[in-house]
């Protein structure tokens, strides 16, 4: 149902338009689009564009970081999707779950996630993320502060979970 391939600088305005989407910007941390365009030159990170397979149609972006992580411990950064409802997410997470710990030899994926974000939480626990930990309220956000869920999967757990 979808691909990746590496972001380019003329993917830059729909990453920007689905970042500040209003159900994508109450999760995401906002980026300028320069900062973007730095991110797609970083040997260390990975900013890539889903496309679904066929008419190649945009429907999202992802960014891993720590990809030269000399604990081989790879962070899902950042992953917005523009259609939700759609399966698009979960597809995405298993196809990036396959690339970190079969391709990119992770041991570690890990991700924090907005407390408030039970709808990405649901997520990353159906596909078997472990709740390491919470930072709390380690992100200001007008005049309160926000809570991240610490979450991750080892490539023992990738693997038990892929022969089940």
């Amino acid at each position: 149902m979808l691909l990746f391939r590496p972001t380019r600088s003329d993917d830059i305005p729909f990453v920007m338009v689905t970042e500040s989407d209003e159900e994508n910007s109450r999760y995401v941390l906002q980026w300028t689009a320069e900062r973007h365009e730095q991110a797609t030159k970083e040997a260390d990170t990975g900013h890539i564009v889903i496309e679904t397979i066929g008419e190649r149609k945009q429907i999202g972006y992802l960014i891993v970081a720590g990809l030269q992580n000399p604990h081989h411990s790879i962070e899902l950064k950042r992953i917005a999707i523009t259609e939700k409802g759609k399966g698009y997410g979960r597809e995405a997470l298993k196809l990036i779950k396959q690339w970190v710990f079969e391709h990119a030899g992770a041991h570690r994926l890990w991700l924090d996630v907005k407390e408030q974000n039970a709808r990405a939480r649901h997520l990353y626990e159906s596909e078997g993320f472990i709740v390491e930990g919470v930072t709390r309220e380690c992100l200001k956000n007008g005049d309160s502060f926000e809570s991240l869920v610490v979450m991750s999967m080892l490539r023992p757990e990738y693997y038990r979970a892929e022969r089940a």
